[in-house]
């Protein structure tokens, strides 16, 4: 048994432990996502149209992540409607900012690795940068999306009478302390996973302008903003879309 299937494992037992039939459909979620995530790779390969594999495979990986990870189907709609659209604003502000960066293709870093091999496989590095970026964010997304749906729908529950605006107001003060701990997860997850890449840096003396020209760097860089910029709209939006539904719902409950 490998150290890989050994985890894997322990992490489907722990989540069937800790989550019951939740934690089992999460974790589904997450193999679901990683076939999904491979599937894409494939297809690129293959020369299919990269735009529209993201236009496909952004709902089909929204609706994994939230609807399996999430038992209430309340919470889960409100948080596909709200991400789903934060992800839109998100690809067309990633489109721009790709464009601007020219940040696109392989560093030098990789040219050891690459000796032998051609640079050129008739692919364009633009559009895998877009991709990278966008599926890299919906994960911190969908991710505030839920957190928020959840709470706001506790709020609800236990008090039915709560105004629409009294509501919003829970949102905000949520939605504070869902962009605290997801600012710290996005920022500490590039930090570990960029670390080695940093002692890189530091031991061959690059300066600060050299790093920030690194295409490796600016990448990251750029995919933690849009990560970030996605999250800070999920807030309100979350808000937004769960307090209108729920008036809607209270609206018919009432004609009836």
């Amino acid at each position: 048994m490998s150290t890989l299937t050994a985890l894997i494992i322990v992490l489907a037992i722990l989540m069937t432990i800790v989550g019951g039939e939740t934690g089992i459909r999460s974790f589904f979620s997450v193999l679901i996502n990683t076939m999904l995530l491979i599937l894409v790779a494939i297809l690129i390969s293959w020369g299919i149209s990269i735009p529209i594999l993201i236009l496909i495979f952004i709902p089909l990986k929204l609706v994994t992540i939230i609807f399996l990870g999430t038992h209430d189907y309340t919470v889960a709609k409100n948080s596909f409607y709200a991400a789903f659209l934060v992800c839109l604003i998100v690809s067309v502000l990633i489109l721009g900012c790709q464009w601007l960066a020219q940040a696109a293709g392989m560093g030098p870093e990789a040219g050891e690795v690459l000796v032998g091999l051609s640079q050129m496989p008739g692919l364009s590095y633009p559009m895998i940068a877009v991709a990278v970026a966008i599926f890299s964010s919906l994960g911190a997304i969908a991710e505030a999306a839920v957190a928020m749906s959840s709470g706001l729908l506790e709020i609800k529950k236990h008090n039915p009478n709560i105004s629409r605006m009294n509501l919003i107001a829970s949102g905000n003060r949520i939605g504070s302390d869902v962009l605290g701990t997801a600012m710290n997860t996005i920022l500490f997850g590039m930090f570990g996973s960029f670390l080695s890449l940093f002692l890189w840096y530091f031991r061959l003396n690059y300066s600060i302008g050299e790093v920030l020209n690194e295409k490796l760097f600016v990448n990251e860089a750029l995919i933690i903003m849009y990560s970030l910029i996605g999250v800070l709209l999920t807030v309100p939006l979350s808000t937004i879309f769960l307090s209108r539904g729920m008036n809607k719902n209270e609206v018919k409950d009432g004609s009836k």
